[in-house]
């Protein structure tokens, strides 16, 4: 296997691989991701993969370029068979935000599982390895048969809340659901917080009511913690029933900004001070939108795939409250103004 790996992008978030890249001293490779008239997706690698380490950087989500989630997986797929086909070592699918991942199980009769046979697909056209962020059910990594990374946005974050002074006894971490509550758990003992529950049911998909509030955020700044941003109603709500609980600020914290819909409206509307995620989904004229700040998580994945590269550990990357290595522990890098 020749040693120097090889990067590849999709159209999903090339800035995020070009970013990669840059961290990882390598270029993104040279190929054709496009599509002919009749609207199917044309792939053409343009540079010799025989023999290398291969990794292919694709987010499942609606592109900058408008184009949407199932023309993701198509490009990534069909970029995983070319450069398989072109005799490549081994390919590993960089995928910083996996796409659906809600649907993880059956809700009610007659549903598909559209995570796992997203995941059977990656391994049919031939990935070896799957390298993501914060999937929305850890469980996910038993849909595959090969190794999956899942790697944290949570050090990045955490470093941002402390640079702001918003730690220790003066916030409490909250949890949207008790889906979340381990999630929060993890942020609430970085930052040496307490932690508080917002129970809620939801009368039907992407619809949510909030029932009750457990802790005491009364006199506290209060940063709820998720790991996606959908169509941002369960954290408006949130926000709004926290505030009447007492609390003196709310700040959201997510890993991935999916923003469907009216979310970005909605949550600019809504009690939250500021929303804070990282670049795993691209977010477009950031300027415009002083609430939101987004974090680049492109050295968390620099350093995997170096990891990966040179057959080290990428757990030890999360290993304890600071890496050793300090990439995690420098200041986060905001790409959207704050």
């Amino acid at each position: 296997m020749n040693q120097q790996p090889l990067l590849f992008s999709g159209n999903s978030n090339p800035q995020l691989a070009e970013e990669i890249a840059k961290r990882l001293r390598l270029h993104v490779g040279k190929a054709l991701v496009s599509e002919f008239r009749n609207e199917e997706t044309r792939i053409e690698i343009g540079e010799n993969v025989r023999g290398s380490e291969v990794f292919v950087v694709q987010s499942i989500c609606k592109a900058s370029n408008g184009k949407g989630v199932n023309d993701a997986v198509m490009e990534l797929l069909l970029m995983i068979d070319a450069l398989r086909r072109a005799s490549a070592a081994r390919i590993t699918a960089v995928i910083p935000y996996y796409g659906y991942a809600k649907q993880d199980k059956k809700t009610k009769g007659r549903e598909p599982i559209s995570a796992k046979v997203i995941a059977n697909l990656l391994k049919v056209t031939g990935a070896r390895r799957i390298v993501t962020m914060d999937l929305h059910a850890a469980q996910i990594q038993g849909f595959f048969d090969i190794p999956v990374d899942n790697l944290m946005a949570m050090p990045v974050l955490c470093n941002y809340l402390k640079k702001e002074g918003l730690c220790d006894e003066k916030i409490v971490v909250v949890s949207p659901d008790a889906g979340g509550v381990h999630r929060a758990e993890l942020f609430a003992k970085r930052l040496n917080s307490s932690l508080a529950i917002v129970f809620k049911r939801r009368p039907e998909p992407d619809v949510a009511e909030v029932t009750d509030i457990v802790g005491d955020v009364a006199g506290k700044v209060a940063v709820v913690v998720d790991d996606m941003i959908s169509t941002g109603g369960t954290l408006a709500k949130a926000a709004g029933a926290i505030k009447l609980r007492g609390a003196t600020r709310v700040f959201t914290v997510a890993s991935h900004g999916i923003f469907a819909g009216e979310a970005v409206e909605v949550l600019e509307q809504s009690e939250i001070e500021k929303v804070l995620f990282t670049n795993t989904i691209p977010f477009e004229d950031a300027a415009a939108h002083p609430k939101f700040v987004q974090l680049s998580i492109a050295q968390v994945f620099a350093d995997a795939i170096n990891r990966i590269t040179t057959n080290r550990s990428v757990s030890e990357l999360f290993s304890g409250d600071e890496p050793a290595n300090g990439v995690l522990g420098a200041q986060p890098e905001a790409v959207a103004a704050v």
